[in-house]
C-alpha cells in the first residue's frame, strides 16, 4: 500500500507583487493619535528632566539626552535676543541706525510724503514732480492763491492759519467785537427783540439787522433763512432781484451738496416778505391770487401739449390703418381689380379720380370737430378758429 507523499512545490513564477493598498482613514487616524501621545509622553519626560537638573538647557554643558533626539523649544529659544540678531523686535544701537533692507528689491525704496502733495484726481503730484503745473503751484482754479498751503509752512502751521481765517471771517473767539462801556447809548446797536448788547456781528454787517443768536432761535417765522430757489417759488421773485444786495442782502456760504458747484445764497426772511408783499405785489392777497394765476397757466399748457400729442397720435394711427385696409386689393363692393392696390383720391367704383363731397362740420362722440364725405364716407378732423 503506498502513502501519500508531500505535494510538489509550486513553481516559482515571476509575476510582480501588488504594492501595499494605503492606510484606511481610521487606521490613520489611530496612527497620528498614537504618535501624538507617544510625543506628550516625550516631552513631560523631558520637562521632568529638566525640573530635577538631569537635564540641562544650556549648550556649553554636557546633556544625559541621548544623542539622535530633537532638542526641545526651550534650549533654542531665548528671552534675550543678541544684538547681532537681524530681529525686528530689537531697537537700533545708534542713535539714527535703523534697520537695513534685507532683500534687494527694498533697496530702491522711497518715502513720499502725502502732506505735501496734490490730488490732481489722476495721482498724487508734488511740485518736485511737476514744477511747471500751475494748479500745483498758483492754487486750484476758483481759489485765491492763498489757499495753497506754503512750501515753508508745517501741516500743523496752516491749520492754525485756517482756523484763524475762519474766526476772522465769522467774527467769534478772539476776533469778536469788544463792547466798550464808554460808547453812547445811542451809537451802541443792541439786539431789535430783547435789546441785549450781544449780537451776531455778521448778521448785522451782512443783512443790517441787530438780533442775538436766542432771538433767532425764538423766532423763526422772522430770522430764519431762505434759499434762492424757495424764494423764487414761494414769493415770485426773479434772479434780478435777487442779485441785487442793495435790494436784498444775502449770505454766501459752500453748496452743502457739491463743493465745486456755486456758493448758496441765503436771504432773511422777514426781508423777503416784506419786500415781496409790500413792494412789489402789494398786498399777501395779491401775491395768492398771482400764485394761483400761475399754477392754472402752468397746467393748461401742460394739458394743452397733452392734448397736441394725443391728436397727433390719433392721425398717425387713421392713415396707418387706411393705408393698411386699402393694401390688401381684391374686388369688392367698390370693383376694385384683384391684386391691385387702392389709392387715396380713387373713385369708388372704378380707376378716375374722386372728389370729396363735404358734408357740414359736425361734433363727434369723442368731442372733435369732423366732416364726412358724403360719396366715400371718409371723415376729416377740422379745427376751428
Amino acid at each position: 500500500m503506498e502513502t501519500s507523499g508531500t505535494p510538489p512545490r509550486e513553481a516559482a513564477t515571476n509575476i510582480p507583487r501588488r504594492p501595499p493598498s494605503p492606510p484606511t482613514p481610521e487606521v490613520a487616524r489611530r496612527i497620528e493619535e498614537n504618535r501624538l501621545r507617544a510625543k506628550a509622553i516625550r516631552e513631560q519626560r523631558d520637562a521632568e528632566l529638566r525640573a530635577s537638573g538631569v537635564l540641562q538647557t544650556d549648550a556649553s554643558s554636557t546633556t544625559t539626552a541621548s544623542a539622535g533626539k530633537k532638542r526641545p523649544y526651550g534650549s533654542i529659544s531665548r528671552a534675550e535676543v543678541p544684538a547681532t540678531s537681524r530681529d525686528a523686535r530689537t531697537s537700533p544701537t545708534k542713535e539714527g541706525e535703523g534697520l537695513q533692507p534685507v532683500s534687494r528689491k527694498f533697496t530702491k525704496y522711497v518715502d513720499y510724503n502725502f502732506s505735501a502733495m496734490t490730488d490732481t484726481k489722476g495721482g498724487f503730484l508734488s511740485t518736485e514732480d511737476d514744477p511747471w503745473n500751475k494748479s500745483m503751484s498758483v492754487g486750484t482754479p476758483g481759489k485765491s492763491e492763498g489757499e495753497q498751503k506754503p512750501a515753508n509752512m508745517t501741516a500743523a502751521e496752516w491749520e492754525r492759519l485756517q482756523l484763524i481765517r475762519k474766526l476772522q471771517r465769522t467774527k467769534s473767539g478772539p476776533f469778536e467785537p469788544g463792547l466798550s462801556v464808554l460808547a453812547d447809548e445811542k451809537t451802541r446797536k443792541r439786539c431789535r427783540e430783547c435789546k441785549t448788547v450781544e449780537i451776531d456781528f455778521v448778521w448785522e454787517e451782512v443783512f443790517g439787522c441787530a438780533v442775538c443768536n436766542g432771538c433767532k432761535q425764538k423766532y423763526p417765522e422772522k430770522y430764519s433763512l431762505l434759499t434762492k430757489t424757495e424764494c423764487k417759488e414761494d414769493y415770485l421773485l426773479t434772479d434780478p432781484e435777487l442779485k441785487d444786495p442793495e435790494l436784498l442782502p444775502h449770505l454766501s456760504k459752500p453748496n452743502p451738496h457739491k463743493s465745486h458747484w456755486h456758493d448758496m445764497m441765503l436771504f432773511l426772511r422777514y426781508q423777503v416778505e416784506e419786500y415781496a408783499i409790500q413792494q412789489k405785489w402789494g398786498s399777501a392777497e395779491a401775491l395768492d391770487a398771482e400764485f394761483v394765476k400761475r399754477e392754472e397757466d402752468k397746467k393748461r399748457r401742460k394739458e394743452a401739449k397733452f392734448k397736441e400729442k394725443l391728436l397727433d397720435l390719433k392721425r398717425k394711427t387713421r392713415t396707418e390703418a387706411f393705408r393698411r385696409n386699402n393694401a390688401k386689393g381684391g374686388i369688392g363692393s367698390s370693383g376694385q381689380e384683384a391684386g391691385k392696390a387702392a389709392r387715396f383720391g380713387d373713385t369708388i367704383g372704378d380707376r378716375g379720380k374722386h372728389v370729396h363731397e363735404w358734408g357740414r362740420t359736425v361734433e363727434n362722440a369723442d368731442g372733435m370737430t369732423v366732416k364726412k364725405c358724403l360719396s366715400c364716407g371718409s371723415e376729416v378732423e377740422v379745427m376751428e378758429f
